[in-house]
């Protein structure tokens, strides 16, 4: 009786040694990390609408960082309270304006008070500082050069 305790304790020790070589088990390089993920992003993406130079792409950070949204022009905001102005309205601290782009910032609704006008391929980051109207754009105009 003793033999077969023996032999079935040493079968069981066998089979654990077995399962931990393995090559289904997860791997301990690095305890409780996961696998890497491999992602691969388009170095260009290719957009008809870019391609025509009208466009101005907003950034919520400064120095071009944060959230982006591009708007392909021509385009007229008169209030940035409305539908999907909304979310532009929300933060602006970045501009990059398209090589055929002129874009128009007004500090209040309906093209009043204060303006300043970005020309086609500038780029100006830091725009609360710049504007010297708070940062707060309520209307705008991009206008497309032929």
């Amino acid at each position: 009786m003793k033999r077969t305790a023996f032999s079935a304790a040493a079968l069981v020790s066998i089979t654990l040694a077995l399962g931990a070589c393995s090559s289904t088990s997860p791997t301990t390089t690095a305890a409780n990390q996961p696998d890497p993920t491999i992602l691969l992003i388009p170095v260009q993406v290719n957009d008809p609408a870019m391609a025509s130079g009208c466009w101005a792409q907003f950034y919520s950070d400064r120095e071009f960082k944060g959230d982006m949204a591009t708007l392909v022009g021509p385009a007229v905001i008169e209030t940035m309270d409305k539908g999907s102005a909304k979310a532009l309205k929300r933060a602006i601290d970045s501009v990059s304006v398209g090589p055929k782009a002129t874009l128009q910032v007004y500090e209040h609704s309906m093209f009043r008070d204060r303006t300043v006008t970005f020309a086609p391929n500038t780029r100006a980051g830091g725009l609360i500082q710049r504007l010297g109207f708070g940062g707060g754009i309520e209307s705008l105009k991009l206008s497309c050069i032929s």
